[in-house]
């Protein structure tokens, strides 16, 4: 399926850990603006540790768009250590597949928003991943984004709050390559 892309022609980037003291900036830029709503939220003020965090691990993958030069949309995360994945828990028993992609992050500024560009970003962080599976979070406050997931192929596995003061989040998990 291709991406349904009504922005105007981006062009899209990929990073690895090595890169991210040149992205770091355009990360937190892009989060800023597409959670500007939620920015009094201790736990999205946090965001930096998160890209430190992520960012930090030698596996880490993203890709930004950019639209004139301008980065515009992300997309980001690392492979799981094999057999500790936490979304296991949600099943009895587990999967068989053992390899799996954390999709940590995913954001899009305002302005390109419900035009494809999440979906864009989504699928060129994911394509030609060798994992098994992709695991992902998204709030439950959030049902519209779900059903988004829902129609790339994710389905929800359970829910969990992995910080006390984060949101409580679905957990859904797709097979690689994504339909």
């Amino acid at each position: 399926m291709e991406p349904r892309v009504n922005a105007p022609e981006l062009v899209v980037r990929r990073f690895t850990h090595e890169d991210l003291p040149g992205i770091r900036q355009a990360l937190l830029d892009i989060h800023a603006d597409a959670y500007a709503d939620a920015m009094e939220d201790e736990f999205n003020q946090r965001f930096p540790w998160f890209v430190d965090h992520w960012g930090g691990n030698p596996g880490f993958a993203c890709v930004i768009a950019f639209d004139a030069g301008e980065p515009v949309a992300f997309a980001y995360g690392a492979p799981a250590t094999p057999k500790r994945e936490w979304w296991r828990e949600h099943f009895d028993p587990a999967s068989e597949s053992h390899r799996t992609f954390s999709y940590s992050e995913l954001a899009v500024r305002t302005k390109y928003r419900k035009t494809g560009t999440a979906e864009l970003v989504s699928r060129a962080l994911l394509e030609d991943r060798d994992e098994d599976l992709v695991v992902l979070l998204v709030d439950t406050e959030h049902p519209r984004v779900q059903l988004l997931y829902e129609s790339w192929g994710f389905y929800k596995v359970g829910e969990r709050q992995p910080f006390p003061d984060s949101p409580v989040y679905a957990v859904m998990l797709a097979e690689l390559p994504l339909k």
